[in-house]
C-alpha cells in the first residue's frame, strides 16, 4: 500500500505526474484515492492506516489536491478512482456535462451533536444586542467560503427560517481561517465556519455560537465519497474498497463522545488525523466538534436536493441533474452483504 506524502507542490505539476500522463500505467491493482488532506477525510485515512485496505487486497495510492472541485476532470476521466469532497454545484455541473461520477457513502454530514459547520455572530453585535436572533441578521455581511458550497445552504435555512431570504445579506468568500481574523478587526459581522475556525473564533472572543448545523439542519450532507464510472465498474475492487471504508466509519464513530473526540478509538483517531493532515495540535482536536458521519455509510438523498434545489434557485445550476443518476448506493449494499457471509 502506498501512501503519497503531502508535498508543496503545484497541483498541475502533481496531477501531470501522477495522472495525466497516459504513457505512463499504473500498477496491476492500484487504486488512486483523491484528498484534500482535511479532517473529514478520516475515514481513509484510517482504512489505510489500520490495514482495512490491505486486509481486501487492496494496493491503495493516496493523492493530496487543493480542492474536491480539482477532482472533477480526473474522475470523470478515471485517472482517478476515488474522490472525497462537497457535494457542491461544480460537481453538479460537472454532471450536467456528461461527466460521470457517482456519489457512493457518506464523508461527512450533521448528526445529532456533530455539527462542525456553525454560525458564528461577532461577540459585540451579541453583547450590545444588536443580534437578537436570525431576523437580526438582515443587512449583515458574512464571511463563507465560496458559492454553491453546503455552508451556503446552511445560511439558507437559517434566513428563510427567519422570513428572509439569501439577498438580504451580503456574503464575503475568504478561507476559513481568514473568518477569525475577519471578525477580530470587525469586517464582517458574522460568519458560517467549520472546525477548527468556528472553536478558534469563539475561544479568541471574536465570535459566539449562534447554532451549529446539526442544529439549523440535522443530517445535512456536507461531504461524500465519490466513484469514477470506471472505478464503479470494477464491482470487485469497488466493493472490496467499501468495506474497508464501512469498517473505518464504524471504528471513526466510536472516537465520538459528547459532541467531541472522547470515545474508546478517539486516541487513535486524533492520532492519525495528526499524521495524515496538517492538523497536528492534538489539544485542538480535543476542543472542537468533530464532523459526524451516518453509521451505515448512506448519504441523506432529502439533504443533497435540498441543496442542490437551492444552488438552482441560485442561478449556481443551470442545468439540473436528476440524483438519482448520481447517487449509487450498490456498494454499500453488496458491502454489507458480503460483510455478513
Amino acid at each position: 500500500m502506498t501512501v503519497t506524502p503531502i508535498r508543496r507542490r503545484t497541483l498541475p505539476t502533481m496531477l501531470g505526474a501522477a495522472l495525466l500522463a497516459p504513457h505512463i500505467a499504473r500498477a496491476a491493482e492500484e487504486i488512486t484515492v483523491g484528498t484534500t488532506a482535511s479532517v473529514s477525510d478520516v475515514m481513509i485515512f484510517i482504512a489505510d492506516a489500520l490495514g482495512y485496505f490491505r486486509d481486501e487486497g487492496l494496493a491503495v495510492r493516496i493523492l493530496p489536491f487543493n480542492s474536491a472541485a480539482n477532482m472533477v476532470a480526473p474522475l470523470g476521466a478515471g485517472q482517478l478512482d476515488v474522490g472525497a469532497g462537497s457535494a457542491s454545484a461544480g460537481l453538479y455541473n460537472a454532471v450536467a456535462r456528461g461527466i460521470k461520477i457517482r456519489i457512493v457513502a457518506d464523508k461527512s454530514s450533521s448528526q445529532p451533536g456533530y455539527g462542525a459547520n456553525k454560525v458564528i455572530i461577532r461577540t459585540d453585535l451579541v453583547a450590545s444586542g444588536r443580534f437578537t436572533g436570525p431576523a437580526s441578521l438582515k443587512g449583515m455581511k458574512i464571511a463563507m467560503n465560496g458559492a454553491g458550497v453546503s455552508n451556503t445552504a446552511t445560511l439558507n435555512t437559517v434566513l428563510t427560517g427567519a422570513g428572509l431570504t439569501y439577498d438580504d445579506v451580503t456574503t464575503v468568500d475568504m478561507s476559513f481561517p481568514d473568518h477569525l481574523i475577519a471578525l477580530q478587526n470587525k469586517s464582517v459581522d458574522a460568519s458560517v465556519s467549520t472546525e477548527p475556525t468556528a472553536t478558534a473564533s469563539i475561544h479568541a472572543g471574536a465570535g459566539r455560537l449562534y447554532k451549529a448545523d446539526d442544529e439549523i439542519d440535522p443530517g445535512h450532507q456536507i461531504a461524500v465519497l465519490l466513484y469514477s464510472e470506471d472505478f464503479a465498474r470494477r464491482t470487485a475492487q469497488a466493493t472490496a474498497f467499501m468495506r474497508a471504508y464501512l469498517r473505518s466509519v464504524r471504528f471513526y464513530n466510536r472516537a465520538l463522545k459528547n459532541s467531541a473526540f472522547a470515545g474508546e478509538t478517539a486516541d487513535d483517531v486524533i492520532d492519525i488525523i495528526t499524521r495524515y493532515t496538517p492538523l497536528k495540535d492534538k489539544a485542538v482536536l480535543r476542543e472542537i466538534t468533530p464532523t459526524g458521519c451516518d453509521p451505515s455509510g448512506r448519504v441523506n438523498t432529502a439533504s443533497l436536493q435540498r441543496d442542490l434545489d437551492f444552488y438552482a434557485a441560485r442561478g449556481l445550476v443551470p442545468n439540473k441533474p436528476a440524483l438519482s443518476q448520481i447517487i449509487d448506493n450498490e456498494f454499500i449494499t453488496r458491502a454489507d452483504a458480503s460483510a455478513s457471509r
